[in-house]
Order: structure tokens, then C-alpha cells, then sequence
């Protein structure tokens, strides 16, 4: 298995592109200069900025210490802070720590913190005010205040409520001290006049640049993106900044698009480009690259020394860098990258040969590193199925037909395993005279199911599926598509309707009235198959297998205590905080939440814990 996050390792030659973006920040000087680096989702965007990060202790020469760097991700704030404050604040605190630990500039970077301190108060006064004036409740400390003064104006005042008030004013107060400074005359407007000029006199006491990496932000909502683009403006073209943004410029000009209503194209691209000086991409994979990316994770995975694991990769990377000339990364050349490679290693070298092709042209993998991954975890877990289970599937097979199920239409993957449920020795005949026709260069005649490109090309790859036996390949892949037998218990209704949420779990919620209607063996069957695609997933904040699950419960109470016991289950850095308001009002979810509140999960994830808990009257 693989871990589906940023490395800090280069398996796709992505250095030289770091080094650039390294190269010119150390040639600015000092010069204000804002990076974007765009690309997808899932190109190596976050691995590009630890790429970097890491650029600068190579190019620095000696020089690394006249730089700090500041690490932004604003997805982690998202619904829990103001992304534009927070961004100011962990600025103003980085510096802050740094001016302590070197002894230079101290008191020009207390005054910074404490007056970006002063704009959070400032911010939360006017937000307890606004809300007053408008009849509404203000929130946070003030909201607890302003609810007990209702108590006590409405005659409900009891020995609670006066322990309530002490412990409000006592909070209130330390607050207060933390965020409030003693001065005069001040206004937001000065204030943030004030912020720049401090910053900047921080930085020339100090005698350093400022790096700041802002990631992940094409994962937030609009506002969050705004918000944190209005604190970069804050910053930008301030002496001694230099800002690398690392986002999906569409996704940037989509949030610009929402959040000011009605403006057009050429606003939107004058918008970015205002931020944004010095446009990057991040290189899209070939052919050449995908294969060799497969290939190295397969090396990173196996039984060799870390030494050997780094030769080889570097030796993969200098020669990515000759392609152009006509190189190549093949079996070939890993086997000459490193004497004594083990059987097993040279067996998936050849699968990563075989589906490279597809990898790349496929337009669901389209050369994606992060599905790349996540495609070679899913033929991991069902391998690992298949010899716990003693079902013994040969892997090029198995990933033959994971490519299908991920790549060729839904109907063409049903009509297969359907031809082979319906054969009695589980052979999908069907495909037997177009392998023929495809391995021999001949003009495929396919019907209307399974004329697709992709097909075309898949039929291509070894090894030929027509005589081999598949039933064990579905079995070990039935949390996507259930092999369907008589023993299975389903009836034609159940099995519909799991097929259904297999592979659309976001709207399980519209199917309530069907699951309703299952009798309870077959929701728990439906339950069982869910529960085996969630035990993949290892990022727990809002997946649409869980709205699949939730949806069951709602249908069947009884599956609840077993979707509890799932989560309970759950590695606490799995936990994201946008499960928690998901999850908050289930009947199920008390015990759950009090079991991560009590583990080991992130920051974020923890107050959004508390204050679902605090919600419903459990802390």
C-alpha cells in the first residue's frame, strides 16, 4: 500500500521544476515575487512545494538561513476560523518564533502578532454587534454571555446559571487579555496600514525573506479561497515576500466567478493574474512517465535496502530527463539500475509495462499520479483479499480488470460480469473473437455496449481473459460490482439497489423509500458490502461512502451500532473535521464522537468534536 498524500521523494523528475521556482526566488533579492503553480487535482502540486522547500538547502549555498518559511494550508481551516485571519496569524506567530530563537527583531514582531491579535478582536466585537443590532444571537464568547444574560432577564436563573456566568467572564476575560492591546484611536483601516509597515521592518531587522507555501487551495469553498487570497494581496509586493501558490488556476477563477457575481471572463483572468507574477505548471505525465512512476512504487514497496530504493530512483530520474533524446524507462533499464532485483519486483515491472499505455490515454486516470496510486492500493487490497481468502487470482488478470471496472463504461462492465455469472465455468466468452481480432491487428466489429476507445485498446493488453475463469476476480472485487449468484440471498430488488449505491453512494439518499422496503437480511447484506469498499478509503471527512452508510442506518436503525463500531475503528489521523457536523445529529454518533475525542485526532478535527459535543449538551 501506498499513501495517498504529498512526498517529499521525486519519482517524476519534478525536481528541475523546484529548482527553477527555488532559483528564482534567491534571484529576486529580496524583490516581491508571487509563484503559482497550477495543475489537477491530484498532479503533484503538494509534493512540487515540499519538492521546493527542499530546492533551497541545495541552491541556498550557505544562504538557507536568510530565509523562513511559512507553510499555509487553508482546507484545514475551512468552517473552523476566518482563512484570512488565520493565514495573518500563523505569519505573525512564525516570525514571532523565529525572532525569539535568532534574538533579532523581537519587539517589531510582538507588535506584529499583537496587532493582527487586535484585528481578530476587533473582528469578533463587530460580529457580536452585528448580530445584535439584526435580533440575532451573537456567537462564540460573547453568544455565551448574551445567553445567560437571557436566562437571568427571564427569570430562569438558577445555581447552574450563576456557575455558567463565572466561568463565561472568566473565559471571556483571559480571552480578551490574549486578543485586546491597550491602545487608542485605532481602526481596521489604520490598522492594516499599520500590519504592512510592521511586517516589513520585522523582516529588515530581522534580516531575512519571507517564503510563504499556500497549499490546498483549490480544495476550499469560495468564500475560504477568497479570503485567503485577500490575506495574500495583504502581503504582496512587500519587500522580502515571496509567495508560492500551489492551486488549480481553474478551480481559482471558478471561486473568483461565485464570489463576485456577474463579472466576466476578462475580469476573472485579471483578477488571478494581479496575484499571480510568475505562472508555473506542473508537468502532465506521458507514457514515459507513468511507467516509470508505477515502477518506482513498486520499488518503493518492496524488500530492498533504502539505499538501493535510491539509486534506483535517481537513476530513473536523470534518465526521465533524457527522453527527449529518445531514452526509455522500461524493465530494461531497471533491471540495469540495479543488479539482483527480486523475481517478484521484474513480475510487476512487466505489469506496469502492460498498463502504462492505458494509464495514460484512459481520460479516468489521464496520467494522474494521486488515481495511479490509488488504482495500484485497490489491486494491493484485493490481492491481499484473494490470499486470504485462498481465492488465488493471478495479478496481471486482476488488474486487466480493475483497468475495466475503473475505465470502460458502467454498461460494458455490467454486460461482463454478467457474461461471466452466466457461464458455467465463470468464462467471459464474449470477449473471445475480438482478443483474436485485436491481438492480430485485425478490424474490431464490436457491439454498441463495447464500442469505446478505451475497450479497443484494453483488449490489446495481455493477458486474453476469454478462457480464464473470473469468477474469483469478481469475488475479490465485489465491493464494486457484487457477484451476483443464488447464493448470495439477494433478491432481484436488493440486488438493484446495491448495485446502484455501489456506484453512485452520493445518492443513496434518494433510494430511501427501496432500502426501506428490503427486508433486514438483505440491508445488513447491503451494509456488509459497503463496509468492505469504506475499509479503503483513508481519508475520513465526507467520502459519499458514508452517505451511503448513513442512508442504510436511516432506512434499517438496527445497522447503526455497526456503522459506530466501523468509525470507532478508524485511525485517528484518518479523522477530518468535516465528518463531525455530517455525523453530529445521527442517533449513533454520541459514543462515536466521544471515543475521537478522547484519541489522538488532529487540532481541527478535535474542536469540531467539542463543539458537536457542546451542541447537544455533552460537554
Amino acid at each position: 500500500m501506498w499513501p495517498d498524500n504529498e512526498t517529499a521523494q521525486d519519482f517524476l523528475n519534478f525536481s528541475g521544476v523546484a529548482d527553477t521556482v527555488a532559483e528564482i526566488i534567491i534571484q529576486a533579492d529580496g524583490r516581491p515575487i508571487s509563484i503559482g503553480m497550477s495543475g489537477a487535482w491530484g498532479v503533484g502540486k503538494s509534493s512540487m512545494i515540499r519538492l521546493v522547500r527542499g530546492a533551497f538547502d541545495g541552491r541556498a549555498k550557505g544562504r538557507a538561513g536568510d530565509f523562513i518559511f511559512v507553510e499555509f494550508n487553508a482546507w484545514l481551516y475551512q468552517g473552523y476560523d476566518d482563512a484570512r485571519a488565520a493565514l495573518l496569524e500563523v505569519i505573525a506567530t512564525e516570525l514571532a518564533d523565529e525572532a525569539e530563537r535568532r534574538k533579532t527583531g523581537i519587539d517589531k514582531a510582538r507588535e506584529l502578532l499583537g496587532r493582527v491579535n487586535w484585528l481578530r478582536a476587533a473582528k469578533l466585537a463587530a460580529g457580536s454587534a452585528m448580530a445584535l443590532a439584526l435580533g440575532l444571537p451573537p456567537v462564540g464568547l460573547a453568544g455565551d454571555v448574551y445567553q445567560i444574560g437571557s436566562r437571568v432577564l427571564a427569570g430562569q436563573a438558577d445555581q447552574q446559571t450563576v456557575g455558567d456566568a463565572q466561568e463565561a467572564v472568566q473565559e471571556i476575560g483571559s480571552e480578551a487579555a490574549g486578543l485586546l492591546k491597550p491602545k487608542t484611536a485605532l481602526t481596521p483601516p489604520r490598522e492594516i496600514h499599520a500590519i504592512r509597515e510592521c511586517f516589513e521592518q520585522t523582516l529588515s531587522e530581522m534580516n531575512v525573506k519571507l517564503v510563504v507555501l499556500i497549499d490546498d487551495l483549490d480544495r476550499c469553498l469560495p468564500p475560504t479561497t477568497i479570503s485567503t487570497l485577500e490575506a495574500i494581496r495583504l502581503f504582496l509586493f512587500l519587500k522580502n515576500t515571496a509567495f508560492v501558490i500551489a492551486a488549480d488556476d481553474a478551480m481559482i477563477k471558478h471561486a473568483v466567478r461565485s464570489h463576485f457575481d456577474g463579472v466576466d471572463d476578462k475580469l476573472v483572468t485579471n483578477y488571478f493574474d494581479k496575484l499571480i507574477q510568475v505562472p508555473i505548471r506542473v508537468p502532465p505525465l506521458g507514457t514515459q512517465e507513468v511507467r516509470a512512476y508505477m515502477m518506482l512504487l513498486f520499488v518503493e514497496n518492496s524488500a530492498l535496502e533504502e539505499a538501493a530504493k535510491e539509486v534506483i530512483r535517481s537513476k530513473t530520474c536523470a534518465q526521465l530527463a533524457q527522453t527527449w533524446r529518445g531514452q526509455r524507462v522500461d524493465r530494461a533499464f531497471m533491471q540495469s539500475a540495479h543488479q539482483g532485483l527480486p523475481p517478484e519486483l521484474i513480475s510487476r515491472f512487466d505489469t506496469a509495462e502492460r498498463l502504462a499505455p492505458l494509464m495514460t490515454t484512459a481520460s479516468q486516470i489521464a496520467g494522474n499520479p494521486r488515481l495511479i496510486k490509488r488504482f495500484l492500493n485497490a489491486l494491493s487490497i484485493r490481492m491481499a483479499i484473494s490470499t486470504a481468502h485462498g481465492v488465488g487470482v493471478d495479478e496481471a488478470v486482476l488488474a486487466k480488470m480493475l483497468l475495466f471496472e475503473r475505465c470502460a463504461p458502467p454498461s460494458a462492465y455490467e454486460a461482463l460480469t454478467q457474461a461471466v455469472n452466466t457461464d458455467d465455468e465463470g468464462k467471459p466468452r464474449i470477449l473471445g473473437p475480438w482478443e483474436d481480432a485485436a491481438l492480430g491487428g485485425a478490424e474490431l466489429d464490436l457491439d454498441e455496449t463495447w464500442d469505446d476507445a478505451f475497450i479497443r485498446e484494453w483488449l490489446t493488453v495481455p493477458p486474453r481473459l476469454a478462457d480464464i475463469d473470473l469468477r474469483g476476480v469478481l469475488y475479490v472485487s465485489r465491493e464494486h460490482a457484487p457477484l451476483i449468484t443464488p447464493e448470495d440471498r439477494l433478491s432481484s430488488e436488493g440486488a438493484e439497489v446495491l448495485s446502484a449505491i455501489l456506484e453512485h453512494p452520493d445518492m443513496a439518499a434518494a433510494m430511501h423509500e427501496r432500502l426501506t422496503r428490503l427486508p433486514r437480511p438483505e440491508a445488513t447484506i447491503v451494509m456488509d458490502r459497503l463496509l468492505e469498499r469504506a475499509r479503503q478509503i483513508q481519508e475520513w471527512g465526507t467520502p459519499p461512502i458514508l452517505d451511503a452508510c448513513i442512508a442504510v442506518c436511516a432506512a434499517d436503525p438496527t445497522q447503526g451500532s455497526r456503522l459506530a463500531a466501523f468509525l470507532r475503528e478508524r485511525p485517528a489521523s484518518q479523522i477530518k473535521p468535516g465528518i463531525v457536523p455530517k455525523i453530529g445529529d445521527q442517533p449513533w454518533a454520541k459514543d462515536v464522537l466521544g471515543v475521537w475525542n478522547a484519541s489522538n485526532v488532529a487540532a481541527p478535527a478535535k474542536a469540531a468534536i467539542t463543539r458537536e459535543l457542546k451542541k447537544h449538551g455533552n460537554v
